[in-house]
């Protein structure tokens, strides 16, 4: 089934995918305020990552209210309040977080600041339950991942943006040499106008076109050979995903979380010409998922073939210029045009197969933290960002694996998804650690053995799902 046959309900979307923005935006963010706390509040590396630990593991904490909530009223929670007030909902919880940044700036309370990101968090927890499966149910299931793919290619718009507007609101300025100025309270007014933008959208969103209960399109008849199970937990595809997702996410996140420590204590940047490398690490995921969302816009095999390298270029071309807006010297990163072609390949090599693609972006992921921990300087440094296009596609990738064959479960299954998300938090800190022994170069092992795991798991799944009669060949994620 292609976009011709079933197109994406682009009305609906469009809306959506606002909400995606802001994930990317302020999951990015983090990146710039890491160094700022640690200096700060005078935090050690592995303190300094409490940071990226309260934001993820709120998605698992937001999970498991979801469920208990679900539990006691015997109901689920989305499907009683509907997909709209779920998002609606969770907007208003991420408003209320960054009210906290106020007082913790006026008081220099580093625990009411990583409270506040909790908060915010706590509310990405419910968005992200609902939007998900929301992206997927506005069109065939068979595009879903094409569909999560370009969502997350905005959401990595933001995280391309992100880094840059809250640097330039700490720093004053957006040019090097702007460390002087930099003041806890000066990060209370960009969270607060994120919240104003939270509810805003909010408001928008409950006006808007979007189904409260939309049905999700099944699966083909007879692609599975199983009877339903009683729980999503049943399903090896679903339990394995589940640390692939923990993994997955603590490898994006952990990667660029202690980029900012490495390029500052071991090649001499200052904390505040780091932004623009911050940046590129979540434009290489931009870059990646606007690469895997062609299809998601035509079904003319030859235009897809165009796009594939048009739309790469076209996401690096944001980036760039986005940092000339902030005058940022651009010389440095022309040279990232020819990592994108390795980028391209492996995208052409995968043959829109899920598993296959999963398999070689996560033995690319492999080679390229072996190289940044081998190599010197900038060569290093490229090498680490360029983890970010070999990230690109993973979530889509995992998320329709681990569902795959769910059936009824399938909602569930998305709810046990989101939870692991905490991974980011946990790998962030877990390497940390591990750099206060090693160095925060070779600390890099961490995402190593990450992505091991994903290519395990590439390999595994495909197996499982063969066993009940799924494959994804010229079927799911864009068949060729």
């Amino acid at each position: 089934m292609n976009s011709e046959n079933s197109p994406t309900k682009w009305g609906q979307f469009i809306p959506l995918a606002t909400v995606f923005f802001f994930w990317g935006f302020v999951a990015a963010s983090n990146d710039i305020l890491i160094p700022v706390f640690k200096k700060a509040f005078d935090l050690t590396q592995g303190e300094s990552q409490l940071v990226s630990f309260a934001f993820y593991i709120a998605y698992t904490v937001g999970s498991l209210i979801y469920m208990g909530i679900s539990i006691l009223i015997k109901k689920d929670i989305v499907n009683t309040i509907g997909y709209k007030n779920g998002l609606v909902l969770g907007l208003g919880i991420s408003a209320l977080g960054t009210l906290l940044f106020y007082p913790a700036a006026n008081t220099g309370s580093f625990a009411l600041m990583l409270s506040g990101l909790f908060i915010v968090a706590l509310g990405f927890s419910l968005q992200q339950t609902v939007a998900n499966p929301l992206a997927i149910a506005l069109g065939p299931i068979s595009t879903g991942s094409q569909r999560l793919t370009l969502a997350g290619g905005i959401n990595n718009f933001g995280t391309t943006i992100g880094p840059l507007i809250v640097s330039f609101a700490i720093f004053g300025t957006p040019l090097a040499g702007a460390a002087s100025n930099m003041s806890i309270e000066s990060v209370k007014i960009p969270y607060l106008v994120l919240g104003l933008a939270f509810l805003l959208v909010a408001v928008l969103l409950k006006f808007s076109s979007l189904p409260d209960k939309p049905k999700m399109i099944a699966e083909e008849e007879g692609s599975t050979k199983e009877k339903a199970k009683t729980s999503a937990l049943k399903y090896p595809q679903l339990v394995l995903g589940m640390i692939g997702i923990f993994v997955y996410v603590g490898v994006e996140v952990s990667t660029a979380s202690n980029l900012p420590a490495y390029m500052e204590h071991n090649l001499n940047f200052a904390i505040s010409d780091i932004a623009p490398y911050i940046s590129l690490y979540w434009a290489s995921l931009m870059i990646g998922r606007w690469t895997g969302a062609v299809e998601a816009f035509t079904g003319d095999v030859n235009l897809r073939k165009i796009l594939r390298f048009v739309a790469p270029y076209l996401a690096f071309g944001v980036f760039l210029a986005v940092n000339a807006i902030a005058k940022h010297d651009l010389t440095p990163f022309y040279i990232y045009a020819l990592v994108i072609l390795v980028l391209i390949a492996a995208d052409i090599a995968s043959k829109g197969n899920p598993a296959r693609m999963l398999l070689i972006f996560s033995l690319l992921g492999i080679l390229a933290l072996a190289i940044g921990m081998t190599t010197d300087g900038m060569v290093s440094v490229y090498a680490f960002t360029s983890v970010g296009l070999f990230c690109s596609t993973l979530w889509p990738c995992i998320f329709t694996l681990a569902v795959s064959g769910l059936g009824n479960n399938t909602s569930q299954g998305s709810s046990f998804l989101i939870m692991m998300i905490m991974g980011g938090g946990v790998i962030s800190v877990l390497q940390g650690l591990v750099s206060e022994s090693i160095g925060i170069q070779a600390s890099y092992i961490v995402g190593v053995l990450c992505f091991a795991y994903l290519a395990f798991y590439a390999w595994r799944v495909k197996g499982i799902l063969k066993a009940q009669g799924i494959s994804f060949d010229e079927k799911i994620a864009g068949g060729h």
